[in-house]
């Protein structure tokens, strides 16, 4: 095992596990790694075995290369998204609701198939690339007005100013939710992803049910009054034969609102940070903006940001090591899509590689909103590059980072002009 450098405690090893497969990583406190996250990844692919069991936050395996994180995320008979089997998780959130109120359900991705498939097919239209497209227009007059906020200033802290809120509204505008709320809604998101590497979890139920009382009124109001937005589509379609209810529009609501109020901020923050320590990348995208979507997918892949958990579903040997049912194992797709492995020279941003990344997964829980994630990071750094000068990191704030199943960016200070 490397050395401890964090403060999470230490669970017991369990006996099937050999020393040879264990390595002391915590993907919440890592210092390293809340230093500069992709530093720490490229120094796991060097140092760590493929796949390893790390004994912080509860202990559980890590699924660091390539190979490893694109087989286990097609085996969802394997690698389950239910925390636990579906029949005990109904009990025990029934059983709860009975003391605290109905806990909503993050539907469809906490779920296996066929289950899956039947609540992710209402949102396959939300999210398609001819929906979002209509939306281009909308997108882009956001951001042009939120660089041209900053242009004249010389400089900003692009996560608040620019990252966060674009994402953000767009997002908010899809759902239907109140702009002017952005804050007290990002704040939730931010309580939730922040606590989950706490142990128990009523905290996190508690939280949930907090999203789904931030969104009820605005469903109860689509239920009555529809309009251009996904919660009144979502009362408009079927749910295997049956029509949508209030308990299926706040599982839905809790799913969209988690995930699409944080995702794409953190792609946005780890692109342009690479684009302001590169300024001949940033040279070459200015003289040649047709290379923005080919730099949109590398910078993806280099840059790689979610760390979606698993249940391991039975008893079984997996990529050489041995798996117990019940244990958790983490599919780290940072180091999926920079593993030398898999990517020549996997550091360096390269506009004409070939083979495609798993920055939004792979199998069946593939990014339901990869195409709309496209399509603002392509018309964010077409904008970003048209409407400011060179920009480059501010030399007295440096970036500073967040981890967890989701990490990006915190802050980051750029500055431009002379």
């Amino acid at each position: 095992m490397t050395e401890a450098a964090t403060a999470s405690e230490p669970a017991p090893i369990p006996g099937h596990i050999p020393e040879s497969v264990v390595y002391d990583f915590d993907m919440f406190r890592d210092p390293a790694y809340l230093a500069d996250p992709h530093k720490r990844v490229i120094d796991l692919l060097e140092n760590a075995p493929p796949v390893f069991w790390t004994p912080r936050n509860g202990g559980h395996w890590m699924l660091v290369s390539h190979a490893a994180n694109f087989e286990a995320a097609r085996d969802c008979e394997d690698f389950s998204s239910e925390v636990l089997p579906y029949k005990e998780m109904e009990a025990l959130l029934d059983q709860l609701a009975d003391e605290t109120g109905r806990v909503p359900r993050a539907y469809p991705i906490n779920l296996d198939p066929p289950l899956h498939g039947i609540y992710r097919k209402p949102l396959q239209g939300v999210f398609s690339p001819r929906t979002i497209n209509t939306m281009q227009e909308q997108i882009r007059a956001m951001a042009c007005d939120l660089l041209d906020a900053v242009a004249g200033k010389g400089g900003c802290e692009f996560m608040s100013a620019v990252a966060e809120p674009l994402p953000v509204k767009v997002f908010l505008r899809m759902l239907g939710m109140p702009e002017d709320k952005y804050p007290e809604y990002r704040a939730l998101v931010r309580a939730h992803l922040d606590a989950q590497a706490l142990p128990g979890a009523e905290g996190a139920l508690q939280r949930l049910q907090k999203v789904a009382q931030a969104m009820r009124d605005t469903i109860e109001e689509r239920r009555d009054e529809r309009r251009d937005d996904i919660i009144s589509m979502l009362w408009g379609v079927e749910i295997d034969g049956r029509a949508t209810t209030q308990e299926d529009l706040e599982n839905y609501g809790v799913l969209l609102f988690i995930a699409g109020l944080d995702t794409v901020m953190q792609g946005i923050g780890l692109g342009v940070r690479h684009l302001a320590e590169n300024p001949a990348l940033q040279q070459r995208l200015r003289d040649d903006p047709s290379l923005i979507s080919k730099a949109t997918e590398e910078l993806l892949r280099r840059y790689s940001f979610t760390v979606p958990p698993r249940r391991v579903a039975r008893d079984m040997e997996f990529q050489g090591v041995q798996m117990k049912a019940g244990e958790r194992a983490m599919l780290f797709l940072p180091g999926a899509d920079l593993d030398p492995r898999e990517f020549e020279n996997p550091t360096e941003v390269n506009l004409e590689r070939e083979g495609a990344h798993i920055a939004f997964n792979a199998g069946p829980h593939r990014c339901l909103g990869s195409h709309l994630a496209r399509v603002e990071l392509n018309i964010l750094y077409e904008e970003l590059l048209t409407r400011l000068p060179q920009f480059r990191l501010d030399p007295d704030k440096p970036p500073s980072f967040n981890c967890g199943h989701v990490v990006g960016v915190e802050q980051l200070h750029l500055v431009w002009g002379d």
